[in-house]
C-alpha cells in the first residue's frame, strides 16, 4: 500500500499510494482550458473515482506523505475517519 497521503482542505481526508497514482484519479487545477474557479473547487480540487463522495476534495491547499496518521487528529487519518466511516471509502 505504500505512504499513505494527507490532504489539508480545512479537513483532513487521506488515500493511499494505490488510489493516488490510479488512472482514474484526478487532480484538477483547470476547467475547459481556464483556472478552476472557487465554485468548482480552485485551487485544486481532487477526484478519486474509486472511492466514495466524501473522498473528493475540493479547495485543496496542501498534499502531504505522512508514515502514519498518529498523532493527526484521532489518529484514523481525517475528520470522515476519526468520525466513524471507513478509512478507504471504496465503491
Amino acid at each position: 500500500m505504500g505512504h499513505p497521503v494527507r490532504l489539508a482542505v480545512g479537513i483532513l481526508i487521506h488515500l493511499d499510494m494505490g488510489d493516488a497514482y490510479h488512472v482514474q484519479t484526478i487532480l484538477a487545477y483547470d476547467l475547459n482550458g481556464k483556472p478552476l474557479p472557487v465554485s468548482n473547487g480552485a485551487p485544486l480540487r481532487l477526484r478519486i473515482e474509486r472511492q466514495l463522495g466524501y473522498k473528493h476534495a475540493k479547495y485543496l491547499m496542501k498534499i502531504e506523505l505522512v508514515e502514519s496518521f498518529d498523532g493527526i487528529h484521532g489518529g484514523k487519518g481525517g475528520y470522515w475517519e476519526d468520525n466513524g466511516y471507513e478509512w478507504y471509502g471504496g465503491i
